[in-house]
């Protein structure tokens, strides 16, 4: 039986950095109607927000939803009429200089420096530190010509391994790497979420589309929960109607 569906965000339930469209948002609703959601994302609340909470239906019952920002080390749930964190788990400041100075070297090394760029390429998190290789602003036709197989940023993942031994970094949406603390991805975010919840992983099924080697959707596989690999949201759309007519 399933009673938790996750969910990534950029390139499952919405193109990236893009709202949900008001089809998701409604989809959504439904399965609320029969399940809890979660969406475990590498952004921080303020995108989440933008995305995803002020994108449901009215209908939605918000008290099934599991808000993740940051690959799941913060916890978002709405109590009493408002969205309210549980938790954060944050880097120190000598943590965070380390990994600037460390995706600042790394693409220096490896030279995959674009001709243009939108805004911001490192944003501090506070919980995570995600490298955007055109920025944060960048347009998503040229996000989806950047790097369409992952073999840049695999380039760059394996030389920031060698320089901030002891972290995790997963690759995600269309032209990031998110880097979080040891052990931090989407596996242990939803085996957090169990123990918050009381849904054991064996009730939860989670949908995202970077779910192989190095995607940051594949440490959900890794764990055991049961997963689903979606193109775009379009293909999410058809699988949240399949799992809401088998739980109906």
């Amino acid at each position: 039986m399933i009673s938790l569906v996750a969910f990534d965000l950029d390139g499952t339930l919405a193109e990236s950095k893009q709202p949900l469209k008001e089809s998701m948002g409604e989809a959504l609703a439904n399965l609320l109607s029969v399940a809890h959601v979660a969406v475990i994302s590498g952004g921080d609340w303020p995108q989440f927000e933008k995305q995803v909470a002020s994108r449901l239906a009215e209908r939605a019952d918000l008290s099934k939803l599991w808000l993740m920002p940051t690959t799941g080390t913060k916890l978002y749930t709405h109590r009493d009429s408002k969205w309210a964190p549980v938790f954060a788990d944050l880097f120190t400041d000598g943590e965070r200089k380390d990994i600037i100075d460390a995706f600042n070297a790394s693409l220096d090394a490896t030279g995959f420096t674009p001709g243009k760029t939108w805004g911001e390429r490192i944003e501090d998190r506070g919980s995570q530190i995600t490298f955007s290789a055109l920025g944060q602003q960048a347009p998503i036709a040229e996000k989806k010509e950047w790097d369409p197989d992952f073999a840049k940023r695999k380039i760059i993942q394996a030389d920031l391994r060698k320089r901030l031994p002891g972290l995790s970094m997963n690759m995600g949406g269309a032209t990031s790497i998110d880097i979080t603390k040891e052990g931090v991805d989407k596996g242990s975010a939803l085996k957090k979420l169990s123990n918050i919840s009381g849904i054991p992983l064996e009730q939860m099924i989670f949908i995202g589309d970077a779910i192989f080697p190095g995607g940051n959707d594949y440490p959900a596989k890794e764990i055991g929960v049961k997963t689903v690999l979606v193109r775009d949201p379009d293909d999410t759309l058809t699988a949240i109607a399949s799992i809401v007519a088998c739980l109906q």
